[in-house]
């Protein structure tokens, strides 16, 4: 899976054969003319457990008042020194005014941490999203989402290695600190309604533009590298397929300068109790497909207010020959919760995707 490359002349060993291509990427990355990276921003295979990374107008698109994910991916073990991230975002619903629309506010952190050199990624993405009620007898929103706030990236200097340590015994790199900061913002708006008369039945459409503030992105202080912006089209559908089951299908499409992904996938949910509407439990199994990088095996279950879900990614890119076709696994974690007094339920229909 593609990464940031403006920090890959960093995560680089001492071994002959990479030297000419660390030579080639010093060239290419240290020039001081007017670039923006070519990139692709940290995801998971579980885009789903992490909406706010898909557009801040999903945030509050849940059944309930406080809603808190958590997701762990650690990628390309059998590679290199994996990639190891993790996300942490909340929401908390409130409704506003004497209509049905309400207010979510929450909030996206997320870390990330690479390579031999330990490549350090820290965002701290607080979240308002504010949702308009279209329709006085349907679950029909139109949300209009921001998110923004600091990004932080680091490393350890000490552990790098370039083709000037031979000979010079330093790095003969010229910026001041192996760390900088940058502000970031993304905007969003999304649409979700119900399908018929079961508020179950229901989908949303959204699209999202990140980093729409093209933050610097360089440790380089003359560097005029930009982070380029980010365009994420989501949409999803549910539908019950008897009392007892139903099926959730996903989807995003994201470009990013030069780079795009299309993924999407279905899960199928299997309530297990003796009331369809308050089952013990709801098993989900299904799979994604990453387009042409990675077929993604998801299991799913809910034990009321929790969800867990498991992932893993089979790899299916050029790389499979050096992977054996291994990729990235990952584990999430959610929980949903009502207030009990002043409850977004007592007062509007709340969107049950």
């Amino acid at each position: 899976m593609k990464r940031n490359i403006q920090y890959s002349i960093f995560n680089v060993q001492c071994s002959t054969k990479r030297l000419f291509f660390r030579i080639l990427l010093c060239l290419l990355i240290t020039q001081h003319s007017s670039l923006t990276t070519q990139a692709q921003d940290i995801h998971f295979s579980q885009f789903f457990e992490a909406p706010l990374l898909r557009n801040p107008s999903l945030a509050g698109i849940f059944t309930g008042d406080i809603r808190a994910q958590a997701v762990y991916r650690d990628q390309w073990n059998s590679v290199t020194n994996a990639y190891r991230t993790g996300s942490l975002n909340a929401e908390f619903k409130m409704p506003i005014g004497k209509a049905n629309d309400f207010i979510t506010a929450g909030m996206q952190l997320l870390f990330d941490k690479a390579g031999t050199i330990g490549w350090t990624s820290t965002h701290a993405l607080p979240a308002i999203n504010y949702h308009k009620s279209l329709s006085n007898e349907w679950n029909t929103y139109l949300s209009l989402g921001f998110m923004g706030g600091i990004v932080n990236r680091s490393f350890d200097r000490s552990k790098m290695t370039t083709n000037s340590t031979y000979d010079t015994g330093s790095d003969g790199e010229n910026f001041a600190a192996a760390s900088y900061s940058y502000a970031d913002g993304a905007v969003g708006m999304s649409f979700n309604s119900q399908l018929n008369a079961n508020p179950d039945n229901n989908f949303f459409i959204g699209a999202a533009y990140h980093h729409f503030n093209k933050p610097k992105n360089s440790f380089y202080q003359s560097s005029s590298l930009r982070l380029e912006p980010k365009y994420v089209f989501s949409g999803g559908l549910k539908f019950a397929v008897g009392d007892y089951s139903y099926v959730t299908l996903q989807g995003d499409y994201s470009k990013q300068a030069g780079a795009q992904e299309i993924i999407g996938g279905m899960l199928y949910g299997f309530k297990l109790g003796e009331d369809p509407d308050k089952p013990l439990y709801t098993i989900h199994g299904g799979a994604f497909l990453r387009w042409n990088d990675a077929i993604v095996p998801v299991i799913k279950l809910d034990y009321n207010p929790f969800s867990v879900a498991i992932s893993y990614d089979a790899n299916i890119s050029k790389l499979k020959p050096s992977s054996y076709g291994r990729g990235g696994f990952e584990l999430s974690v959610s929980y949903i919760g009502y207030r009990k007094n002043n409850s977004t339920v007592d007062y509007m229909r709340c969107p049950r995707f």
